[in-house]
C-alpha cells in the first residue's frame, strides 16, 4: 500500500502519473562525503525509508533524531514505452533543504528550500524499463541563511522548537505530459466584474497554441472562453453567469474549471481544476470578505504531527486538523512557521476555512540583506503555489523578526509579495516589530491574567501611543489601519499532569482555564477596534502543551463550551 496516495496537486489534476511513495533505498552521510563514495553510482543504499516520512519520524521506519548533514535516496523506476511518448516530468513536494538529483547517474537538476516544490523534466534520461532515481538533501538548520521554522537548533527539542525535517517531507511523483503543456495555472477571482481571470503558463513549442476554458457549478457550465498563446503564456478572462456563487467563510462554494490545450483543431493537452469566487477588501478598521466584515477567530497551527513530524500520516488527518479547530469556534487558521502542503489548503478550500500563508522564517538572519539569494525566492515560490487557493486571504513572511533585523530585508520581500499578488493583505512581520508597509498592524501578546490583558489596548486609537508589546523602530503607527492581536492565550494544560511548556503560570483547575480562557478571548471579540484573534494553539507539540487539543489530537476541553466562548458575535461585525 502507498503512504499518502491521494493527488499531490489538488487544483491542477492531470490522469497521467504515478505515486512514487514507498519504500526508496536510503542512507545518512554525515561527512557530506557521499559523491565522493560513488553513492551516485552505487546500486542501492546501506537502508531502506518510507518516503514521504522524513527520517526522523516514527512513520519513516528510520527515526534516527540527531543533526544529519547530508541523506541520500535511491529508487528504481520502470517505465513503458507508452509514458515515454511525452515527456517525463519527476516531482518533489518538498526536500529539506538542498537538493541535488541524478537520474541513471546523470544530472537532472537541483532546487534550494525545504518548502516549496520542485519539478525537473527528466525525458532525455530515461529509457524504456528501469531507471534508477537518486537524490542528495543537505540540511543544516544552524547555518543562519536557511529558513527552518520551528526546527531545533539544539539536539533536543525545546520549548517551542521542534524536533527537525531533513530530505524528503512530501509526495514524490511522476508526469506524464505531451510535448506542449500547461505547466502552471493563475486565477484571480472578480467578484465586481463576475468574471475569473486566467492566467496560464506554457512549456514547449507554443506555435499555433489556443487555450479552450469551461468553469461549471453543479456540472452545469456556467462560462466559457477560448484564447491563443502568446510566447509561453495565455491569458484571458472567463465571465461568469450571475448571480455568482460566492465563497463564503465556513460556506465554501466551489466551481469547477476545465483548461484544454488545441493545436490544430485537436486537443493535445488537459488539466482539472477548480476556483472560489470570493473578494478581500479593507475598510478603516475591518478587513471585508466579499464586502462584509468578517472577525477572524484564528487558531495558531503548526503542522506537526506525533508520528510523522512535519506530514501529516493521512490526507484526512489534514481535513481534520480543521474540523477540529471549526468544532471549537474557529473559523480560519494562522499556519505557523510552515509552508502547509497544498493538500492542507485544498481541505480549507472545501470548507471555508480561512488562512494566512506563512514562511517558516525561524532559523534565517534577516539582519543581513545578503540573506535575501536564499529567503527571497522559496518565499515567492510559494506565493506562487498557492495563489490560487481562495481560502488564503494574506500573506506573511516573517514572524517575530528580531531588534536586528535589517527592515529592508523584509520592505523588499513585502515589496515583491504585493507585486505578484495585489489582491491580498500584507503583514511584514507579525508580532514584534513592524515597518510602515505593512497592510494591517498585529502584536503577540501573552499576558495570563484577563482583568490586565483587557486593558492593554485602552490606547489602540491613539496615533500617538504605540500599542502593547509592539516596538516602532521610528515607524509611525497608523491607526485607521486594521489591528488584531494575531498571537494569545498559549495557556498550559495538559490532560495527564500539569507539566511541559507553556506561557506564565497555569491554571489550578480546568475550570480555571475556561474562566481565563472566556477572559483573554471575550476581551478581543468586545474590542471594536479589533479585528481578529488568533490564539495559541491547535495542539501541543512535543514539550510544548499549550494546545486545545493534545498532540495526538484529543481535546482537552468539550468542544462546545470553547465553541461558545470562541463564536461570540464581534463589536468589529455590529
Amino acid at each position: 500500500m502507498i503512504p499518502r496516495a491521494e493527488y499531490p496537486r489538488p487544483q491542477m489534476v492531470r490522469e497521467s502519473w504515478r505515486n512514487l511513495n514507498g519504500s526508496w533505498d536510503f542512507e545518512i552521510d554525515h561527512g557530506v562525503t557521499g559523491r565522493d563514495r560513488g553513492l551516485i553510482q552505487a546500486d542501492s543504499l546501506s537502508g531502506r525509508i518510507t518516503v514521504p516520512f522524513c527520517p526522523e519520524s516514527r512513520l519513516s521506519g528510520v527515526e534516527y533524531k540527531d543533526f544529519m548533514a547530508a541523506v541520500w535516496y535511491k529508487k528504481t523506476v520502470t517505465l513503458s514505452k507508452e509514458e515515454l511518448s511525452g515527456r517525463v516530468l519527476l516531482h518533489f513536494g518538498a526536500v529539506d533543504y538542498f537538493a541535488e538529483v541524478w537520474v541513471n547517474a546523470k544530472p537532472a537538476g537541483k532546487h534550494r528550500g525545504g518548502y516549496t516544490p520542485f519539478a525537473l523534466d527528466i525525458t532525455r534520461l530515461v529509457t524504456e524499463g528501469d531507471n534508477v532515481i537518486t537524490l542528495c538533501a543537505e540540511d543544516n538548520t544552524r547555518s543562519g541563511i536557511q529558513p527552518s521554522g520551528k526546527q531545533s537548533t539544539e539536539y533536543h527539542s525545546h520549548d517551542c522548537s521542534y524536533t527537525r525535517t531533513t530530505g524528503i517531507w512530501q509526495t514524490v511523483w511522476l508526469e506524464f505530459v505531451p510535448e506542449s503543456y500547461i505547466s502552471a495555472i493563475h486565477l484571480t477571482p472578480d467578484v465586481a466584474n463576475a468574471k475569473l481571470d486566467v492566467s496560464l503558463k506554457l512549456a514547449g513549442s507554443t506555435v499555433g497554441l489556443s487555450v479552450k476554458a469551461k468553469a461549471s457549478f453543479d456540472s452545469a457550465v456556467v462560462g466559457t472562453a477560448e484564447a491563443n498563446a502568446t510566447w509561453n503564456t495565455a491569458s484571458f478572462s472567463i465571465p461568469l453567469e450571475t448571480p455568482l456563487q460566492l465563497w463564503e467563510v465556513l460556506n465554501a462554494k466551489l466551481y469547477d474549471l476545465e483548461l484544454v490545450l488545441v493545436r490544430d483543431g485537436r486537443e493535445i493537452d488537459s488539466v482539472k481544476s477548480y476556483f472560489g469566487m470570493r473578494s478581500i477588501a479593507i475598510d478603516g478598521r475591518k478587513v471585508l470578505i466579499n464586502g462584509k466584515p468578517v472577525f477572524q477567530r484564528l487558531i495558531l497551527d503548526q503542522g506537526f504531527y506525533p508520528d510523522g513530524i512535519y506530514t501529516a500520516p493521512t490526507d484526512d488527518e489534514l481535513r481534520m486538523d480543521i474540523v477540529r479547530s471549526v468544532s471549537m469556534g474557529f473559523n480560519g487558521a494562522r499556519l505557523h512557521q510552515k509552508i502547509f502542503e497544498p493538500r492542507f489548503l485544498y481541505h480549507a478550500d472545501r470548507m471555508g476555512y480561512i488562512c494566512w500563508g506563512e514562511h517558516g522564517n525561524w532559523g534565517f538572519d534577516d539582519s543581513q540583506a545578503a540573506g535575501l539569494l536564499s529567503y527571497l525566492p522559496e518565499w515567492m515560490e510559494s506565493v506562487e503555489r498557492d495563489y490560487s487557493h481562495p481560502c488564503i486571504v494574506g500573506w506573511c513572511p516573517f514572524n517575530e523578526t528580531s531588534g536586528n533585523q535589517n527592515d529592508d530585508v523584509v520592505i523588499a520581500v513585502c515589496a515583491q509579495t504585493k507585486l505578484y499578488d495585489p489582491t491580498r493583505p500584507v503583514i511584514d512581520s507579525s508580532g514584534w516589530i513592524h515597518t510602515g508597509f505593512t497592510d494591517i498592524y498585529d502584536c503577540h501578546d501573552y499576558e495570563q491574567n484577563p482583568e490586565m490583558f483587557i486593558h492593554h489596548y485602552d490606547n489602540l486609537g491613539d496615533p500617538d501611543k504605540i500599542p502593547h508589546i509592539n516596538h516602532n523602530r521610528g515607524w509611525t503607527y497608523d491607526p485607521e489601519i486594521p489591528y488584531f492581536c494575531s498571537e494569545y492565550g498559549g495557556i498550559r494544560w495538559t490532560l495527564e499532569e500539569n507539566t511541559g511548556w507553556g506561557y506564565g503560570e497555569a491554571p489550578k483547575s480546568g475550570e480555571e482555564f475556561i474562566e481565563r480562557y472566556r477572559g483573554l478571548t471575550t476581551a478581543l471579540l468586545d474590542d471594536p477596534l479589533m479585528c481578529g484573534l488568533c490564539y495559541t494553539q491547535l495542539t501541543d507539540v512535543e514539550q510544548e502543551v499549550n494546545g486545545l487539543y493534545t498532540y495526538d489530537r484529543r481535546p482537552k476541553f468539550d468542544p462546545e463550551i470553547i465553541y461558545a466562548i470562541t463564536s461570540k458575535k464581534a463589536a468589529i461585525e455590529e
